[in-house]
């Protein structure tokens, strides 16, 4: 056992001087790759709080669903609250990068998908690279096969014309993209729908920026309304539902007497802080995913540009970039993307064309991996938190048997197919949009949640039948 501690403790340190040693290398072969090695270093922040919080949203709908256990939703919550306050801070000193997105059905339905996908895989996009840097090698199947691969194929074939409305069709054609970029299913749906859907932040809209003065209306609109009000509902509901019941019934035995509203008050932060673990870092994550944002502008400020696309060009690696000059780098925490990016990068060594959709070819770009600031982030997050589960103990490389691969991979490709139409994951579409003050992001999360109940029921079906058989055969 000690020799085990010591062992793990080695490594960790090995592989956070390895980063190190990376980022020197980096920093001496141009300095533009400082904005590269910002990445790489929240990413790793990211991981080791995701790991030692066991942070993970799959983890928080099934707890909450199959188990009535609301700890990790309730330190989703937190980190959101926390978040918001901080962004729209950023937000009032014009230093944001947050972007919102467009409106519209489709998130609702992609995080449905999304949802049951991450129920499916034993982890959501966040939570499946920090369950692979404690060694869970299903996660990798649906990190690697589902939002790498999956995701890639996915934005590059022609697999759903069929149900192409012709005024998609026509609003595509009427964008005048070049030819060679409009060539699958998802390109007509790029550019003849989500192009053409309202983007929506509450701060700007006419209603709020007539009412309210300068910068309060990014605390007020954003901060308050969008995410500080309907997330402190959501903590209410999920007590009075799951923890009330007990807790005032325990409470009242204490007191031997009634309770009143001051008891469920109590109820609510005892729940709150009845896993100061997850808790604590719900906090911390907020913080450091609104100082990502921060460190990212300035370096946007630093070297005059607004993407790091134009650093690549300026370091003569036209290749690596999009027809409009831009690599996908986001400005904040943001999953699923990069990793699409990675899938076709692998697949294009094997001979297929990824440079011929909007989706690399116009929007992201497809970078060498080593050049991809975003693909480190991910990167970060896998060592990040291999590191924090080596320091614990809590490293233990698991090959997946049986139906794990099957569900890893089914899991991992709804995933990955379900991030797409809303353009991003449980982090890009839900997380940051909530407390950038996008309505959006409340919209995919709805559907990812009632995606994590199909799932649950589902896993719940299946677990029954495949008893009732083992139990008839015996």
């Amino acid at each position: 056992m000690e020799n085990e501690e010591k062992r793990n403790k080695m490594w960790a340190f090995i592989i956070t001087g390895a980063f190190i040693l990376i980022s020197l290398m980096y920093y001496k072969a141009n300095v533009f790759y400082m904005y590269l090695i910002a990445y790489i270093w929240f990413g790793f922040a990211y991981g080791m709080m995701l790991q030692y919080g066991r942070f993970c949203f799959a983890s928080a709908s099934r707890d909450l669903f199959a188990a009535g256990v609301p700890r990790m939703a309730v330190g989703v919550l937190v980190a959101l609250m926390f978040f918001s306050i901080i962004q729209a801070t950023l937000a009032s000193t014009n230093m944001s990068t947050f972007h919102p997105a467009p409106f519209g059905i489709h998130t609702l339905i992609a995080g449905l998908i999304f949802g049951v996908g991450m129920v499916l895989s034993g982890g959501c996009a966040s939570g499946s690279l920090y369950k692979i840097g404690e060694g869970n090698m299903t996660s990798f199947l649906a990190a690697f096969f589902g939002l790498c691969i999956g995701q890639a194929v996915f934005v590059d074939v022609k697999w759903f014309d069929f149900l192409l409305p012709q005024k998609w069709i026509t609003s595509a054609m009427a964008k005048g993209l070049p030819a060679d970029k409009m060539t699958s299913s998802f390109d007509t749906y790029l550019a003849g729908y989500i192009w053409d859907q309202p983007v929506l932040q509450l701060s700007h809209t006419k209603t709020m920026t007539e009412a309210l003065p300068g910068s309060l209306k990014y605390f007020v609109a954003d901060s308050l309304l969008n995410t500080l009000i309907p997330a402190a509902i959501i903590l209410v509901i999920i007590y009075a539902v799951y923890m009330r019941k007990g807790f005032i019934k325990k409470r009242a035995k204490q007191k031997g007497a009634p309770t009143g509203i001051g008891d469920d008050i109590a109820g609510i932060w005892n729940m709150i802080t009845a896993s100061k673990r997850t808790t604590l870092m719900g906090f911390l994550i907020g913080i450091v995913a609104g100082l990502h944002i921060l460190v990212m502008k300035g370096m946007q400020i630093k070297f005059g540009v607004d993407n790091f696309g134009r650093l690549l060009t300026k370091m003569g690696y036209t290749n690596d970039v999009s027809i409009k000059g831009t690599v996908f780098d986001p400005g904040y925490w943001y999953i699923t993307s990069q990793e699409g990016q990675f899938g076709a990068w692998i697949l294009e060594k094997f001979g297929w064309n990824m440079h011929d959709n909007i989706f690399f070819g116009v929007n992201n770009g497809l970078p060498e991996p080593w050049r991809n600031p975003a693909l480190w982030m991910s990167f970060g997050i896998i060592f990040g938190a291999m590191v924090m589960a080596r320091l614990n103990n809590e490293y233990k490389f698991k090959l997946p048997k049986g139906e794990l691969i099957a569900w890893g991979l089914i899991g991992g490709l709804l995933m990955g197919v379900g991030s797409r139409p809303a353009l991003g994951c449980n982090i890009g579409a839900f997380f940051i949009r909530v407390a950038g003050g996008d309505p959006s992001g409340w919209l995919y999360g709805s559907g990812m949640v009632a995606g994590a109940f199909i799932g649950v029921k589902f896993f719940n079906w299946w677990s029954e039948r495949k008893m009732a058989k083992e139990m008839e055969a015996f």
